[in-house]
């Protein structure tokens, strides 16, 4: 039963078999025929089709030649209308000088608009730093332009350490101009004159934030390079300063660079010219500006602008009381702060802070404010690049000592008293050992006596 079982369903699957063969001759045969009528009749009605497309093409001609012939009768017909017809040309040409005119107008407006804009809130070429708001600074900093608008006044000797008299005089400086400016006074003009870095322009900031004025920073050395434009910068600069409504503390830093003599100093016509504007735009007291000069040679003032000074104040050297402030305050401010913030990786050793920087203040005698908070930041520095960011004593002493040694340099060099031997260490070093000093000292002598060249040294006998 089993096999008959099996041999029927060989017999039904060979069935099925043969019929879906028989079914798919049958369809080829189907397409086949099909696809052979279809080309046929594409034979045959080719012609038709093809006279069709002539006809479609040259009914469309016709069509374009006839409206491109109305629209030249149209056209023609109106140009001779209008040519015949003065009222219309006349009216026409008012209106096409009406359109030139306004579109010539609103270009005038709108650049008289933008040099308007320009002239109130754009930064003279010659103003390096200003605390005025600019169009540029309030896209890129909002947040920082908008804290500027809200700031109140602070302190103006905040983070300022000087000697206590001067502090004061600072201080009445500060108070004074607040209320000048409060009033709708006259301002005072101010020379200060000293060392470099010594603090001068760190006050003049603080006055004008103090005061609720803006501040503008210029060098006196951009306005040699710029010749002949320097007359028309120099205008723009107080131009700008009177727009202001809040006022402008204009603090010219090495002043001495173009406010040179005129009488004994040989400068240039231009320098000469500059020099003229400046003076004639600070001829009387201003409402609008503060003027601050900073020197470190006030005696190659021009007398004129010795005249336009109300008061001088002099920024010395700091002494020992103010030094230990400096170090503790700079201290504080690039190491004890950032170590507690345990923000980075700088950490601070175990030893008395404060002995310490009492030593530092006693070995940094003849360093300037600004030679000590850079100590600070080499300390912050050094401490970042040690390997397990722990800033120690002793790394404090070396960077100390180095410091003191270089001020030594730069003093000898500033007196005279030491030349640099480094182009002769370039020149001679492919041929001969270097073992000279860095320094060659020159002995001072009365001026009665002739001065010897110096002996030069062991090694430099071949020359």
């Amino acid at each position: 039963q089993e096999e008959s079982v099996k041999k029927q369903e060989a017999m039904r699957i060979a069935t099925m078999e043969k019929e879906a063969e028989f079914r798919h001759k049958h369809d080829m045969m189907r397409i086949e025929a099909e696809m052979r009528a279809r080309a046929h009749m594409e034979r045959e009605n080719r012609d038709i089709i093809k006279e069709q497309i002539k006809l479609r093409a040259e009914e469309d001609r016709k069509t374009k030649l006839e409206s491109i012939t109305t629209y030249g009768q149209v056209l023609g017909l109106g140009l001779s209308a209008f040519l015949n017809n003065w009222g219309m040309i006349t009216a026409f040409a008012g209106g096409v000088t009406l359109v030139v005119g306004g579109y010539y107008g609103v270009k005038h407006s709108f650049g008289l608009v933008f040099r308007s804009v320009e002239a109130r809130l754009g930064k003279p070429s010659l103003v390096r730093e200003t605390s005025r708001f600019t169009v540029g600074a309030a896209f890129k900093h909002p947040i920082k332009t908008a804290k500027l608008l809200i700031k109140r006044p602070e302190d103006p000797m905040k983070g300022i350490i000087l000697k206590p008299a001067l502090e004061e005089k600072l201080r009445d400086i500060a108070i004074a101009t607040r209320h000048t400016k409060k009033n709708n006074g006259h301002f005072r003009n101010i020379l200060m004159y000293g060392p470099p870095g010594t603090g001068k322009t760190m006050f003049a900031k603080s006055l004008a934030k103090h005061s609720g004025m803006h501040y503008a920073i210029m060098t006196g050395g951009d306005v040699a390079p710029m010749g002949k434009e320097g007359v028309t910068a120099m205008h723009k600069v107080f131009d700008w300063a009177h727009t202001s409504r809040k006022g402008v503390v204009l603090f010219v830093d090495e002043a001495d660079a173009f406010l040179r003599k005129r009488s004994t100093e040989i400068i240039s016509e231009d320098m000469r010219a500059a020099l003229n504007a400046f003076l004639y735009r600070t001829g009387e007291q201003s409402q609008k500006f503060m003027l601050v000069l900073a020197s470190n040679q006030p005696e190659q003032f021009d007398w004129a602008v010795n005249d336009r000074l109300d008061e001088m104040v002099e920024f010395e050297i700091p002494s020992y009381e103010e030094r230990e402030r400096l170090v503790r305050h700079y201290f504080q401010k690039y190491i004890l702060e950032p170590a507690t913030s345990k923000s980075g990786r700088l950490r601070v050793a175990e030893f008395d802070y404060g002995i310490k920087c009492a030593e530092i203040a006693k070995k940094a005698e003849g360093l300037s404010g600004r030679e000590i908070s850079k100590l600070g930041v080499a300390w912050q520095a050094r401490a970042y690049s040690s390997e397990d960011g722990i800033l120690t004593e002793a790394m404090i002493d070396d960077i100390v000592n180095d410091a003191i040694e270089q001020h030594g340099q730069k003093v000898a060099w500033q007196h005279g008293e030491a030349t640099s031997d480094v182009f002769y260490r370039a020149s001679k070093g492919k041929t001969m050992p270097v073992v000279s000093p860095v320094l060659t000292t020159v002995s001072r002598v009365p001026p009665s006596k002739p001065v010897s060249p110096p002996a030069p040294s062991e090694p430099h006998k071949d020359d």
